[in-house]
């Protein structure tokens, strides 16, 4: 296995990979559609593929995508004391996790972002998802801010309804 930049010749299988990403994480409560959210993925791969922002881990035998990592320089509003570095996807396919291919990712996303002169990395993972947590947590992350969530929906409407 080895990691190496996206390309755009990429760009339909790192789609497929992340449609599977966020219909999985529908089981720990998240909220983004999968399929139909594939036409505005593309553009967001697409675009951080252009400035170096995807790494995937490819197979050594027939060079197929394993698994990406997507990463970039916050660019914020407010003036901060740090230079911060998000990372917005991390996906293994099922049958290599464990292998440390995700960890691999990982490291090259933050030593990517070191060299961009980031000093801290910030991501989210649903409060679920407890194999991921604690993949996160063996890698050094911790909490930082936590996001709070409150239905207010009413029991006549839904948005499916409207």
């Amino acid at each position: 296995m080895r990691v190496t930049p996206a390309t755009m010749s990429d760009l339909e299988s790192l789609a497929d990979l992340w449609v599977e990403l966020a219909a999985d994480q529908r089981a720990f409560g998240s909220h983004l559609r999968a399929e139909v959210n594939r036409p505005t993925i593309r553009e967001s791969l697409a675009r951080h593929i252009t400035i170096d922002g995807v790494l995937v881990a490819r197979d050594e035998t027939d060079d197929g995508i394993l698994g990406f990592v997507m990463f970039e320089v916050e660019a914020g509003t407010y003036e901060q004391d740090v230079t911060r570095g998000t990372v917005s996807n991390l996906f293994v396919v099922p049958e290599r996790r464990g292998d440390g291919l995700g960890g691999r990712l990982l490291d090259a996303a933050e030593t990517e972002l070191r060299d961009a002169g980031v000093d801290v990395v910030t991501l989210d993972v649903m409060a679920d998802n407890e194999a991921a947590r604690r993949f996160y947590r063996r890698h050094g992350y911790g909490p930082h801010r936590i996001e709070l969530e409150k239905s207010i929906q009413n029991d006549t409407h839904s948005k499916e309804d409207r």
